[in-house]
């Protein structure tokens, strides 16, 4: 098959393309029509049918399947190590499911997830999707005042958690944190499930906290009837970063997710049912519910939930999973394999990896060096692509499941089948030619498996992403482009005030307002960077209101701990910028505009070029300053 009449086909008969697509899965209900786009850019996919994730992740394979390995639970962190079937991860499923209704929680009721990398973690988002509740999965590492404006704005019924996670041997206790977010929060939810890990004490709150382990021995051979959800209900919400300080609610429907899962998995990933695959992602990011959840055990394959880090105990840890589980399909970051790279080389040679097919990498560019030593110390193709939190799945990738065209270094590939992508000039809203770089876009209507809108907030999604061109309508990704004379589209950075740091998106705004939190700090700007290892990091540059506190790099390093400190609280350590520098003025225009792009050029080593609307030129003198001292 060729790929080129392959996508053109997805493109131009977009109802015949996707009805085909929709049987890879189990409809309860047939649908009656395949896209409903009669109010752009909302859209509706299979439209009537009834269908549920659950279902197809799990009890579809507990017939054919049901001996066989499901989730692989591995965590280098407490030495556990534990396999489920499907008949196994069914049973766990149902009892959760079980647990989750005698709280109460129904369809459509909110359940906020906020744990480690644990099975316990997969039961519940699973028992959600069974039941019909929406589940929103927050990443283990966020601090309470970021935890607190998601369970504000998801109003969950029910939180799940666990008295702690832990990285690198560090205990990172979780209640306390989550105790803390629920005082912040105006919404308070009814019970929080506790999974108690043994790693950190904690207290529990008569009446609201409940064990996980007493209430899963009183449900332990529930039977729980799958909840069948007509194929546009809500199936979760995942928060995301903006340019504002609060996040955005990507709310993702049920049907077009799991049709578009279904087919990422063959025509991109290539699994087949009974292989084993290995996502080192966390299951609080989209890769995670996408390709350590969802994706393989819709496919029928072994999925391994890994906790720890990629060189602990040794640098060999992923290579041992791959060898013992014969992991055929391995999908990373070029940040996790940049770490690898600078490994003793016999951590990877001792390891019998003949059974990976191929490796899979995103979540920020892919440089040339990473690629070509990855590849020929695995001798298997690496394949890069490019998507959001928003899409679901690969916007961009080499779909080898269709044919063997090449990978182009630098390049994540082409435009995946049912999306239109374009490059379009920031300022004319022009196609730009080959070559010439712009913003990249994607027409409407969006294909399945991509966001249905901002969770409880339609106009933001409206004025977000599809109001940026002013005589039409298009998803913006806000990543400037290129694409080459062959179609290859290569990915240059962000246009908004968004940053990358190892493939997590963080808003400088939220880092911002964190800085700004600290009683000597008068104003703070936050640019990202390059950084060779983590894509960017963050970097603050702050003007104090008692600028006498910090006149000695003694005192200079003393408040930049401190500052870092407060934003530990209020974001946790992923939201640490990499250093604060201390100036006396910001670089703005006359209009009180900060000029975030030329302090990035300048800090890295880039000419910021002409500013005739810069208010004060001698506050680029004091950003160069300031990263000399």
């Amino acid at each position: 098959m060729n790929y080129s009449d392959f996508y053109q086909r997805s493109v131009d008969d977009p109802n015949g393309f996707w009805a085909d697509e929709a049987r890879r899965i189990h409809w309860q209900e047939p649908f009656s029509r395949v896209l409903d786009y009669s109010k752009p850019p909302f859209t509706r996919w299979f439209v009537g049918g009834k269908t549920n994730l659950c279902y197809n992740a799990v009890d579809r394979w507990t017939g054919s399947q049901g001996d066989k390995p499901a989730l692989i639970a591995i965590s280098t962190e407490t030495g556990s190590e534990k396999t489920y079937t499907f008949a196994e991860l069914h049973a766990e499923v149902n009892r959760a499911a079980a647990m989750m209704q005698s709280l109460a929680v129904g369809k459509g009721d909110r359940v906020l997830i906020y744990m480690p990398m644990i099975a316990e973690a997969v039961f519940a988002m699973l028992a959600c999707a069974r039941i019909g509740a929406i589940h929103s999965v927050v990443f283990g590492g966020f601090a309470s005042n970021s935890l607190a404006s998601r369970i504000e704005d998801a109003t969950p019924k029910l939180v799940v958690s666990a008295d702690a996670g832990s990285r690198g041997g560090k205990v990172v206790a979780y209640k306390p944190l989550l105790d803390e977010a629920i005082r912040m929060a105006q919404h308070k939810p009814d019970h929080v499930l506790l999974v108690d890990r043994g790693l950190a004490a904690m207290e529990r709150v008569p009446g609201r906290d409940v064990d996980y382990a007493e209430l899963r021995e009183k449900h332990a051979d529930a039977q729980v009837p799958v909840t069948w959800l007509e194929s546009n209900e809500s199936s979760y919400i995942l928060y995301t970063s903006g340019t504002t300080g609060k996040p955005k609610g990507v709310q993702r429907d049920v049907g077009g997710y799991a049709v578009a899962l279904a087919a990422s998995m063959d025509y991109i990933f290539g699994g087949k049912a009974g292989e084993t695959y290995f996502c080192t992602s966390d299951i609080g990011w989209v890769v995670g519910h996408s390709y350590i959840v969802y994706g393989p055990l819709i496919a029928g394959m072994a999925t391994v939930l890994y906790e720890g880090l990629p060189i602990r105990p040794d640098a060999g840890i992923w290579w041992s999973i791959v060898e013992k589980y014969k992991v055929s399909r391995m999908f990373s970051a070029p940040t996790a394999v940049r770490v690898l790279k600078k490994q003793p080389p016999e951590f990877m040679k001792k390891h019998d990896l003949s059974s990976l097919k191929t490796l899979y990498l995103a979540g920020e560019p892919l440089d040339e060096s990473t690629s070509e030593w990855i590849s020929s110390a695995l001798d298997v193709p690496v394949i890069d692509n490019y998507w959001q939190t928003e899409t679901g799945w690969p916007i961009l990738s080499i779909a080898r499941g269709v044919d063997d065209r090449p990978a182009r270094l630098g390049s994540p590939g082409v435009p995946m089948y049912g999306y239109k992508v374009k490059i379009l000039n920031e300022g004319t809203g022009k196609t730009c030619g080959a070559n010439e770089k712009g913003v990249v876009v994607i027409e409407g209507p969006l294909p399945p498996g991509c966001m249905q809108t901002v969770y409880g907030d339609d106009r933001r999604f409206l004025d977000t992403y599809w109001s940026n061109f002013a005589d039409q309508q298009a998803y913006s990704t806000f990543d400037w482009g290129i694409r080459d004379a062959d179609g290859y589209y290569f990915i240059l950075g962000r246009t908004d005030d968004v940053i990358n740091v190892a493939g997590h998106r963080l808003g400088t705004r939220e880092i911002e307002e964190s800085i700004s939190s600290h009683p000597n700090v008068s104003e703070v700007a936050v640019v990202g960077i390059e950084d060779k290892l983590k894509g960017q990091v963050a970097v603050a540059f702050a003007v104090l209101k008692n600028a006498q506190a910090a006149t000695t790099a003694e005192e200079r390093r003393t408040l930049e701990g401190e500052i870092m400190a407060v934003v530990d609280r209020r974001l946790g350590a992923l939201g640490r910028p990499a250093r604060i520098y201390f100036v006396t003025l910001l670089p703005k225009t006359r209009s009180g505009k900060l000029l975030r792009r030329a302090i990035q050029a300048i800090c890295e080593g880039r000419d910021p070029g002409d500013l005739p609307t810069i208010e004060d030129p001698s506050a680029l003198h004091q950003i160069e300053g300031a990263l000399k001292s």
